[in-house]
């Protein structure tokens, strides 16, 4: 009868009532995957990771095969008791089933990901802000010279209603003035008129301090609705200022009675609004979304920010700086354990930079989320249900910036197209930009002047440009965009279709062969410059009476003896290849020259790249008689 209460409670998220009647079964004894899947799951929803992490220790004790999804539950409740070691050893479990579960692609991806966040910590100065209460305080917005948040502070009252799921009051919303030397004042009720019987949380307000936009259960004017399942789901209200009294509350469009929509975050210009939802499309338990703000007060369709962003877990409590930075938190993304907060630079063109985890102290391995900041001053907000210096649940934070997260490496990548022989600038050429995996990200063409510009791009990335044009062989180039290159202008080589052939000129650049490749230190034909070498041989059938000297260079990282022999042995064994697929060795000559013909300032004690001592390993197929 007691399992039968406890299930009744877990289905309908009365989490603490369904804690009280599994602990009193085990107690009994009993043991099984149900009751400790459940009790550790009514602890892992209420954000108890370490007493959920007891209960997924008994779990998996037992040995039994059990559904993906523990294994990350059971990893983000290891990292809460510090045994990171053990929780990638779970991720790597949960990795091999859910191969295209966005977690597990970035938990593959980010195998380094505690020295990232090492790398990312020690930025902030933190203390508690002394405003909270022994239950949950949480969700800051900075209106004016004031913080307002969220609060269950209410819960001692004599008539005050309990939430089931929590045994706390319903949240409402309180304000402390922000004084002169930092500090907060004694909290008080924020507005009557907004306050209902349920839940009111996270809001944010427009710079003129007239509209806020705020979290409420589905409650107004008196009247609750409720889903499918009888239950009651938050949603995003707006309200607006008149004189010194709150009101005018109105729910807005894009709200359901069949999925929530909460924690709203405006945009600098205030014309789109950013909040969490779990609406259909949403990838995970709640996805970070956006709307646009017309200029008459109406809505756009909400769209979901995508996979950069959002996981098959938690993102929510987004916040954008004045500095176009998106905050929000996370537990798909690695971190230090429970929701971590991130941040990533929105672009101009809608795309996202690079996703950061912000480090410790804000991070911890508990639950850290709803980051604020004051760009001008560097302070800012966040709330945790960390154990240190917490007064109980969500307490929040003050933090102070003293280095600045690291911003995205970019390269500028521009260039201009020139014809291979005359090097001549080609106008209207098309270049398109793929990554490596051919997923195209931008096209350009080619101006008057041959020139094309990509814009900036993130360092760390090899992508393949592939230019196009009739008069010209197509041709794909590789790029790879590192920190320390300095890509002031790509030159791409192009190749015309109709080549002119004549005494003097070097068949290999006639051709667009780029290099016949040996092996270090040998002289033998490899099977991918026998492709090349084809080409030459194609060529010298057509022009039966055709005599070419075959010139072959090194770089200069070996004696100058060794690569004299060297390059005259790899000549030898070019001629070689061509007799022995049917070319007369009397219209073919050829010798090495070693390193005494360098075409760039490669030469001994002088340090260069590995690509700039390439570009003088060749070989060249000068034309001698036609």
């Amino acid at each position: 009868m007691q399992l039968k209460k406890a299930n009744s409670n877990y289905e309908n998220f009365q989490y603490i009532d369904a804690i009280k009647m599994y602990e009193k079964v085990v107690e009994k004894g009993y043991k099984s995957v149900e009751l400790f899947s459940k009790l550790a799951d009514s602890y892992y929803f209420q954000s108890k990771l370490k007493e959920a992490n007891n209960w997924y220790d008994k779990l998996f004790s037992l040995n039994e095969k059990l559904k993906s999804e523990y294994y990350f539950r059971y990893a983000q409740t290891l990292k809460a008791v510090g045994d990171y070691k053990k929780a990638d050893v779970m991720m790597d479990v949960f990795n091999q089933v859910n191969s295209s579960d966005l977690r597990a692609i970035l938990s593959k991806e980010q195998i380094n990901y505690l020295d990232e966040i090492k790398n990312n910590s020690g930025r902030y100065t933190i203390q508690n802000a002394e405003i909270n209460s022994e239950f949950s305080d949480y969700g800051t917005s900075l209106y004016k010279n004031t913080l307002v948040f969220t609060s269950a502070r209410d819960t001692g009252g004599v008539f005050v209603k309990k939430h089931s799921w929590t045994n706390q009051s319903f949240t409402n919303l309180y304000c402390s003035i922000i004084t002169d030397n930092g500090n907060l004042s004694e909290p008080q009720k924020f507005s009557k008129k907004i306050d209902s019987k349920y839940h009111e949380s996270t809001p944010v307000f427009t710079k003129d301090g007239l509209t806020m936009y705020f979290t409420r259960n589905n409650f107004l004017n008196g009247k609750k609705g409720r889903d499918s399942e009888k239950g009651i789901l938050l949603k995003l209200y707006k309200a607006t200022k008149n004189g010194e009294n709150w009101g005018n509350v109105t729910e807005l469009p894009f709200n359901s009675n069949e999925y929530s929509c909460a924690h709203p975050a405006l945009s600098p210009d205030e014309k789109t609004l950013y909040f969490s939802s779990n609406m259909p499309g949403t990838k995970g338990m709640s996805d970070i979304y956006k709307v646009n703000i017309f200029s008459e007060g109406n809505f756009g369709k909400p769209v979901n920010l995508g996979d950069k962003i959002n996981t098959e877990a938690r993102e929510t409590f987004p916040f954008i700086s004045n500095n176009n930075e998106l905050y929000f938190a996370s537990d798909g993304h690695p971190g230090l354990g429970g929701l971590d907060v991130f941040v990533t630079q929105l672009k101009d063109d809608g795309t996202y930079g690079k996703i950061k985890n912000v480090g410790e102290p804000v991070n911890s391995n508990f639950d850290d989320f709803g980051f604020v900041m004051n760009t001008d001053t560097k302070t800012g907000y966040f709330s945790s249900n960390r154990e240190k210096d917490n007064l109980g649940y969500d307490d929040i934070y003050k933090c102070t910036e003293n280095r600045p997260i690291p911003k995205d490496c970019q390269q500028n990548l521009k260039g201009v197209v020139v014809d291979l022989n005359t090097k001549v600038p080609i106008q209207g050429v098309k270049l398109v930009l793929f990554d490596i995996n051919y997923v195209k990200f931008d096209e350009k063409i080619s101006d008057a002047t041959g020139r094309f510009d990509f814009g900036t791009i993130d360092c760390g990335n090899t992508f393949r440009i592939i230019s196009e044009n009739k008069d010209f062989d197509t041709l794909e180039k590789m790029v790879l965009i590192t920190k320390d290159s300095d890509l002031k202008e790509l030159e791409i080589l192009m190749t015309p279709k109709l080549q002119p052939i004549q005494v003097g000129s070097d068949l290999r650049k006639t051709l667009g062969i780029e290099i016949i490749y040996f092996d270090l230190d040998k002289a033998n034909i490899r099977k991918d410059a026998e492709v090349e070498l084809a080409k030459i041989l194609e060529v010298m059938k057509q022009y039966p009476t055709m005599e070419i000297d075959i010139r072959s260079h090194t770089d200069c990282r070996q004696t100058e003896i060794y690569n004299f022999i060297l390059s005259n042995k790899r000549a030898k064994a070019t001629i070689k290849w061509l007799v022995a697929n049917g070319i007369d060795s009397k219209r073919l000559t050829g010798k090495g020259y070693g390193e005494s013909q360098l075409v760039n300032k490669c030469a001994d004690a002088i340090p260069c790249s590995a690509e700039e001592h390439q570009v003088n390993r060749r070989s060249e197929f000068i034309i001698k008689r036609l």
